[in-house]
């Protein structure tokens, strides 16, 4: 029964999605999303930062297909690719001085097409996450996160001439 009543809200939210669908603006500067532009396609972007992941020696736990995911829902979804992963000793540092960190670890980034064209790599930047969660003891796991996460998404970022 509520499963009917979930498959009928989102077949008449369907049209909804498609009538307000828009070129996704630059995000909030207080949302804690840091965007990087791709010069690749979304596949190839993917490709990239797994092959960076594993080649940090990190672990991979998943890639999400959010558009496969729009299609067996009957919701048209644009290009959209989440992943996640992360490195357990550094990671972990986080839920220890907060447990509701969990909500923001592993670290997720999201690979997407916007209507123009256009590959993002979008991910949460840690200083945020740190705030968010009120952690003031972790600066230096919290500075080595960003770092690594800002050099994973450089793998697919355009070549400087």
């Amino acid at each position: 029964m509520i499963r009917n009543a979930l498959v009928a809200l989102s077949l008449s939210l369907a049209p909804m999605a498609v009538a307000t669908a828009q070129v996704a603006p630059p995000p909030a500067a207080d949302s804690g999303i840091i965007r990087v532009a791709s010069a690749y396609s979304v596949d190839e972007t993917v490709q990239r930062l797994k092959a960076d992941v594993g080649a940090k020696g990190i672990r991979f736990f998943a890639e999400i297909d959010q558009s496969d995911l729009g299609k067996a829902a009957n919701v048209p979804v644009g290009r959209s690719v989440l992943i996640q992963f992360g490195n357990p000793p550094l990671g972990l540092q986080f839920l220890t001085a907060s447990p509701y960190a969990g909500l923001d670890w592993p670290v997720r980034m999201l690979v997407f097409q916007d209507p123009a064209g256009k590959v993002w790599i979008a991910y949460t930047d840690f200083a945020w996450i740190a705030r968010r969660h009120h952690i003031t003891n972790r600066d230096p796991q919290f500075k080595m996160a960003s770092e690594v996460a800002a050099s994973i998404a450089s793998a697919a970022a355009p070549v400087a001439h």
